[in-house]
């Protein structure tokens, strides 16, 4: 037997040994009886073929830009499963699967869906297919396969060992491109947190590795040490206890920092300061209309997930009423939930918000999608009774139809255009009339020593009328309570 093809037979009694470990705790195979229909039935030639999706090849048309960066780029190939909805959804959800691999660094050089009733057990698109996609990936010379879908772990290692390349789900794209755009303390703990609860049960061990005990020796063992002999663990065991710790670690670390951010936001509501939140779809320009808002100066770019950590910013309404305007992290469909848990504490602040901005792509082909990914993940964090203004952005490339369709099914809707500044003013009026408004209204003449209170009345509430006179300042203004009592001593007798 010759050299190759003894290490041939090793890799794959290795891969056949890794196989059998990690399917533990994995899906149940589904067999049929004679017979019996698997649900709807799909047209022979639908189920037969994997359908290339035109117009998905990228290429880089700077070869000078960010040379080291390209040198490490990843060439991958889509695979999605079509279980529902039209040819266009399919498409549109490919579309959108290879911006997500080219904000990872990524070159998309092709990319299929499979029409199935629903993903195969065992190779997420069936074991024939699975051929024919390694067939795609020999011809293209792609050394990634990215699936769009969320594969079980035994998915995940029965389709690399047929395509003999790494495969990657959406949420491990999603997850690593978090982690390359998190900048803050807190973000980065909280991306390492997603990542570790998606890699626990995906751990892979290495052929024998898998076995492999720590201890078990005397004195003299070379593989031991104080408190490992004996039994032991297995290798993948100590690295699942291992990342288990770290969780508990990050854990901590992460309601340290929410403890922070809750004083701070705890003093804007003791300021009775109204707050303003900025949320939707990634890529729907939510930056882009904070900067227009308020002049903030975040970074705006043409990139899934540019923003992860939460600006929060000083504005001021038309009529001179201060609130905050918080930009949050984008959302997307089927945003994975361990990334919905670990950025829980950033998302409260949709949750704590006296408005929510929900800000919509209107250029997009289907813009419906995104509104419902995004009030789908503003109901996991419990922010469903905040009120909501719909803000169709970047209506300056949109099609006049989809606006005229978007604005007659969402009744507080407004198309406005962060670039261009068309619309901002009205938006604004809108934020100023929809803000909740100090309740009780007081009128005092107030001393001019007691100076601080007026301005408190133009800060923290709504001046109606003002007058200087030779006692004072008599003003009437819409306050909150606990201004309205220290105003309470300065009301002249006999005023309501």
């Amino acid at each position: 037997m010759t050299s190759s093809s003894s290490s041939q037979d090793a890799q794959r009694f290795s891969a056949s040994l890794r196989a059998d470990a990690l399917m533990e705790e994995d899906v149940a195979w589904s067999h049929e009886t004679d017979g019996e229909r698997d649900g709807d039935q799909y047209d022979r030639s639908d189920r037969a073929a994997l359908r290339r999706v035109v117009g998905l090849s990228t290429e880089l048309e700077d070869i000078t830009e960010v040379e080291y960066r390209q040198l490490r780029l990843e060439r991958v190939v889509l695979v999605g499963v079509w279980t529902s909805g039209t040819v266009r959804d399919a498409d549109n959800s490919l579309a959108e699967l290879a911006a997500l691999a080219e904000t990872a660094g990524a070159m998309v050089l092709d990319g299929v869906i499979q029409r199935r009733d629903k993903p195969d057990p065992a190779t997420y698109i069936g074991s024939g297919k699975a051929q024919e996609l390694r067939d795609i990936v020999l011809e293209t010379g792609a050394d990634t396969v990215v699936c769009d879908g969320e594969l079980t772990p035994g998915q995940l290692i029965h389709l690399e060992d047929v395509v003999k390349v790494k495969v990657v789900d959406r949420t491990a794209l999603i997850l690593d491109i978090f982690a390359q755009h998190a900048k803050s303390r807190e973000g980065k703990a909280q991306v390492s947190l997603a990542q570790m609860q998606y890699m626990l049960p995906r751990l892979r061990g290495w052929g024998q590795s898998l076995s492999r005990q720590m201890g078990g020796g005397g004195s003299g063992s070379s593989g031991g040490g104080m408190a490992t002999r004996g039994p032991g663990e297995t290798k993948i065991e100590t690295d699942r206890r291992r990342i288990r710790e770290k969780m508990a670690k990050m854990r901590r670390e992460i309601a340290e920092m929410k403890t922070g951010r809750d004083i701070k936001r705890q003093e804007r509501r003791r300021n009775k300061v109204p707050s303003v939140a900025i949320a939707g779809y990634t890529n729907a320009g939510k930056s882009s209309l904070l900067n227009r808002l308020t002049g903030a100066g975040v970074l705006v770019e043409n990139a899934l997930f540019a923003t992860l950590d939460p600006t929060v910013r000083r504005a001021e309404t038309p009529s001179g009423r201060l609130y905050t305007l918080a930009d949050t992290v984008g959302f997307v469909r089927h945003l994975p939930h361990h990334l919905v848990e670990a950025f829980r504490s950033t998302m409260e602040e949709v949750g704590d918000a006296d408005l929510i901005l929900h800000v919509v792509d209107g250029s997009h082909p289907v813009p419906e999608e995104q509104l419902a990914a995004v009030r789908e993940v503003i109901r996991d964090v419990g922010a469903v009774d905040v009120p909501e203004i719909v803000v169709i952005n970047k209506a300056d490339a949109a099609d006049p139809l989809v606006l005229q369709r978007l604005l007659r099914i969402e009744k507080r809707a407004i198309a406005v255009s962060a670039r261009t500044g068309r619309g901002i003013e009205r938006l604004l009026a809108l934020v100023d009339a929809e803000l909740p408004r100090p309740e009780v209204v007081v009128e005092a003449l107030v001393p001019y020593t007691h100076g601080k209170l007026v301005s408190r009345a133009h800060a923290d509430g709504e001046v109606i009328s003002e007058e200087h006179t030779p006692e004072g300042t008599l003003l009437k203004a819409r306050v909150h309570e606990e201004l309205a009592a220290e105003l309470q001593p300065y009301v002249p007798a006999g005023s309501p």
